[in-house]
């Protein structure tokens, strides 16, 4: 790949970057096709967002997610362990919804949750000493976790430890 002209080179990254984050997103997605009905009838707390705003919420975080990673390859900067966590992190993201929706198992889903918040809090950590921009555009996507975690465990404590299915 050194062969391959600059520009070329890094619009092969961005474009692997956005495939794994896509898969992520993916693998996701598949557990959440009856999320919205199961959401609708839930208990749920005065300030739980409406179903139809997480589609776009995610959308705009994983343009973001992937623009970071991206950067942070860009740098050229001793970035490898900060990649590899963040391909690790994908992991967690997906399963949360396989977690949540899949098998309705909220308690999973918040332990997975919490290892995500703070696996994406090293991420930041990790890709601003790459990049002070990817650790910017990963701002947005902690505080929506943190928001994500916090109705996560709202919904469990609501519908009693049960998620309906």
């Amino acid at each position: 790949m050194k062969s391959l002209p600059r520009w070329l080179r890094s619009l092969a990254a961005f474009g692997f970057f956005l495939m794994i984050t896509l898969a992520a997103a993916a693998v996701g997605a598949a557990a959440s096709q009856a999320s919205p009905q199961m959401y609708a009838i839930m208990a749920k707390p005065s300030w739980a967002p409406p179903a139809w705003l997480f589609g776009p919420v995610w959308s705009i975080l994983y343009l973001m997610m992937t623009v970071a990673a991206w950067r942070v390859w860009r740098s050229g900067a001793k970035n490898h362990g900060a990649l590899w966590l963040y391909g690790i992190h994908l992991i967690f993201q997906a399963l949360w919804s396989w977690l949540f929706f899949g098998i309705g198992r909220a308690d999973f889903a918040m332990l997975d949750i919490v290892v995500l918040w703070l696996m994406i809090a090293v991420l930041i950590r990790q890709f601003g000493r790459c990049d002070r921009s990817a650790r910017m555009l990963l701002i947005p996507y902690a505080l929506w976790v943190s928001f994500a975690a916090l109705l996560n465990g709202a919904l469990w404590w609501l519908n009693g430890g049960t998620l309906p299915r």
